[in-house]
């Protein structure tokens, strides 16, 4: 048999630099091993490859039966807003006017040289949806009428745009794939009601599904979504300590319904300006899933979600039995299919450490390994990913059938618990602005939590501006009034 000892042949680690080096970098690194993405022709868009579509697949199919299930209705809606749509609403344009993408002409012409240019402007220019607010609410103000018409609740998938200057994968590029939901109620209590319900299942498919922690909790005014009253947000950190906002609710107020003209007929006849909400979570919780659970020997995904949850490897070396390790093999993928597993049987003509190692980067959760000694013994050899060669174990064929759910959820629990843990212990209570300073100046990484008041300090501005933090959330589990500080993606 070939020598399946990983650390035989194996380099310092499989991601260079590492994490210790160079995060962005690593992070980038990490994409391209697992081959889920690439950069595109397109400036600051990401081409994503099958094996990270696959990801953002299986998150969507798990989580929009959950919002269907509240009673979310899918639609969609055009990409091409009319900027006078836009324009309505003052704060919201302001909000988003530097990352807009604007539509001007409808066609090319030849021009001539052998290249084309534009021709024929349109009526009025369009932009590519940044979000898409003021084009729902204007469907909203045609479809509300009554207060029987009270909640609508819209969601649709897809892509928007806006213009980054400074992009990176499942970060930040001008390109990326969501959710929008867009709610409209009757009064405030409704639309509050809905951000918070919103924001629990946030939480809970987070927890339960991509094996992540964090904190729950309301924005300050300077972090709030534009044109909103109230933004409420799940802030999470990455191994570098630094937050990453995965996901938003906002409370529109009216502020929407007015400049959209969303009313309707109250029960006692009154004209009445209806309560709108909009939340979203975007591709960048893909971002997520990777800074906080891969290592320096690339991705490590979470179960529940994993493009592929198991990898069988036959490990071949005499010709003459490798038909019968091939059926073996075979069986078992088909037998763990019809469990509801995702598994890929690696049947690829190369080299099993490689093959291994291309596992490994991939973060597939579970590697199971059968060469001649297993098939005659009737068992498997299989291989936690998120512990590595430590966990390798042999087990009797029927009992790993009956076990891997056990296995994969052990997996899933050791990684939440590794992020939570990871959140609570570079989360730091502070009293000052000078303890916010102290922590960071001494290269420390992580959230700072300081009473609410600490922000109304002059001296706040210069030390935020020096080590480029912002305020990240006033947590919930303070009744708002403390604040985490932090560096942020």
């Amino acid at each position: 048999m070939e020598n399946l000892a990983l650390s035989d042949k194996k380099p310092r680690t499989a991601i260079t630099p590492t994490r210790e080096d160079d995060f962005p970098e690593w992070f980038q690194q990490v994409i391209k091993a697992a081959d889920m993405a690439e950069n595109s022709p397109v400036r600051g868009c990401m081409t994503i490859k099958p094996y990270g579509y696959a990801l953002w697949e299986n998150i969507v199919g798990i989580f929009d039966p959950q919002l269907k299930e509240y009673g979310i209705q899918n639609c969609s809606f055009p990409l091409l807003i009319p900027v006078s749509f836009l324009a309505k609403e003052a704060e919201h344009v302001d909000g988003f006017a530097k990352e807009c993408a604007v539509v001007t002409h409808h066609r090319l012409k030849a021009d001539g040289k052998g290249g084309l240019e534009p021709a024929s402007p349109l009526e009025e220019p369009y932009v590519v949806r940044p979000t898409s607010e003021t084009i729902i609410g204007e469907a909203m103000s045609r479809w509300i009428q009554s207060y029987r018409d009270l909640p609508m609740k819209l969601n649709q998938w897809g892509s928007v745009l806006r213009w980054e200057m400074r992009t990176r994968m499942f970060l930040r590029t001008s390109e990326f794939f969501w959710h929008e939901g867009h709610c409209a109620f009757e009064d405030n209590a409704g639309a509050v009601k809905d951000c918070l319900t919103i924001l629990d299942m946030y939480e809970r498919f987070f927890e339960d599904y991509l094996a992540f922690s964090g904190y729950k909790g309301i924005k300050t005014a300077d972090e709030r979504f534009p044109g909103a009253d109230d933004t409420y947000a799940f802030e999470a950190m990455m191994q570098d300590g630094k937050a990453l906002q995965a996901a938003t609710t906002h409370n529109l107020g009216t502020n929407f319904a007015k400049s959209c003209g969303i009313k309707y007929q109250s029960k006692s006849g009154e004209e009445t300006l209806a309560h709108t909400t909009s939340w979203a979570f975007s591709s960048r919780v893909i971002g997520a899933i990777l800074m906080i659970h891969a290592d320096d020997d690339g991705a490590i995904m979470p179960p529940r979600v994993a493009p592929q949850q198991i990898v069988i490897l036959p490990v071949l070396k005499d010709d003459a039995v490798t038909p019968k390790i091939m059926e073996y093999c075979d069986t078992l993928a088909k037998d763990l299919k019809a469990q509801g597993y995702r598994v890929k049987l690696d049947d690829r003509d190369m080299r099993t450490p490689d093959k291994m190692w291309d596992a490994v980067k991939r973060g597939i959760p579970l590697r199971v390994e059968v060469g001649q000694r297993e098939m005659e013994e009737g068992t498997v050899t299989h291989v936690r990913r998120d512990i590595g060669r430590d966990s390798k174990t042999a087990a009797p064929l029927a009992e790993f059938k009956s076990g891997v759910g056990a296995i994969l959820d052990a997996i899933h629990d050791n990684l939440l618990e590794k992020s939570r843990s990871f959140t609570r212990d570079n989360t730091v209570e502070g009293k000052s602005v000078g303890d916010i300073d102290a922590h960071f100046k001494s290269g420390k990484i992580g959230f700072v939590k300081v009473p609410l008041e600490v922000l109304d300090d002059p001296a706040y501005e210069k030390v935020r501006s020096e080590y480029g933090l912002s305020s990240r959330v006033k947590p919930f589990e303070d009744e708002g009034r403390t604040v985490l500080v932090a560096r942020a993606y």
